[in-house]
């Protein structure tokens, strides 16, 4: 298992970033390496995040010395979405298959969390844990069960799905806020006016783009906007105090994922165009 570790800046020093200083201290590419579980640890909220792909090999989910025990769900929770392929995930012996699509949610306590292939078609999961102070039950959450919120308008170029995986609509869970947002052919924009929240970080993990397809990230403070710019199967950390919009060349997917001091999806603060710079 490999392991990337962050530490968190003051939001004054990422004025003087350049391009490879944003992109070295919050970017986190690749996700998925053959038979690797790949993570990235930032201390913004502990958040741990990235890829398990399983190819010839089933992968086990370890903890250690980074996680300060052996067993990387002593003190966390996992959430999980299948982004491509077919395979499944056994948890202390239960075995739950899993395609395109389909999620779930790992609570603390897990001992046992492997990841495996099934066929040909290697699966990509896409990860997020956030530490634990309860164990809740772990769920496997097909994307037909996460819950839809459909917003944007073509005028806009931003008509998306929000697909809620994680979230108190669908199971219980400590911190650990999961889904993922479905754009629509044509549209590009992921969220505009944009917003921050506080009380929470974020994690976007773009993906089902084309090759040569990008997505302008934007991070930063809304007087102090950077970008990033993003190709397919990429990820990027927000801290509580950055913007998180994004704009593509063409229609993207994403991952979002969110730890703090809530849950509350609504729970953000609007920024005015006219106050963006």
């Amino acid at each position: 298992m490999k392991l990337d570790i962050r530490y968190a800046e003051h939001p004054d020093d990422v004025k003087t970033y350049t391009t490879e200083a944003l992109r070295s201290h919050y970017l986190f590419d690749p996700v998925f390496i053959e038979d690797e579980i790949n993570l990235c640890y930032t201390h913004v909220d502990r958040v741990v995040f990235g890829g398990a792909y399983p190819v010839t090999k089933s992968l086990c989910l370890e903890g250690g010395k980074d996680f300060g025990s052996d067993v990387f769900l002593d003190r966390r929770e996992l959430g999980v979405i299948t982004i491509s392929g077919k395979g499944a995930i056994s948890v202390d012996g239960t075995v739950y298959e899993m395609a395109k699509g389909d999620g779930m949610y790992i609570g603390k306590g897990a001992k046992d969390v492997i990841f495996a292939a099934a066929g040909k078609d290697a699966p990509k999961f896409y990860l997020v844990s956030a530490p634990a102070h309860m164990a809740y039950p772990t769920v496997k959450i097909p994307q037909s069960k996460a819950n839809p919120r459909h917003l944007g308008d073509p005028k806009n170029c931003n008509v998306r799905t929000i697909y809620q995986y994680v979230h108190p609509a669908v199971c219980k869970s400590c911190q650990l806020v999961m889904g993922m947002t479905v754009l629509e052919e044509g549209s590009i924009w992921n969220t505009m006016p944009c917003h921050t929240h506080e009380r929470r970080m974020e994690v976007y993990f773009y993906f089902d783009m084309d090759e040569g397809a990008r997505v302008f990230h934007l991070h930063g403070q809304p007087v102090q906007t950077r970008h990033i710019v993003m190709k397919n199967e990429e990820a990027v950390i927000s801290p509580s105090w950055s913007i998180h919009s994004g704009v593509g060349t063409s229609r993207y997917t994403f991952i979002w994922g969110m730890a703090g001091e809530n849950q509350t999806f609504d729970d953000m603060d609007t920024v005015a165009m006219e106050d963006l710079r």
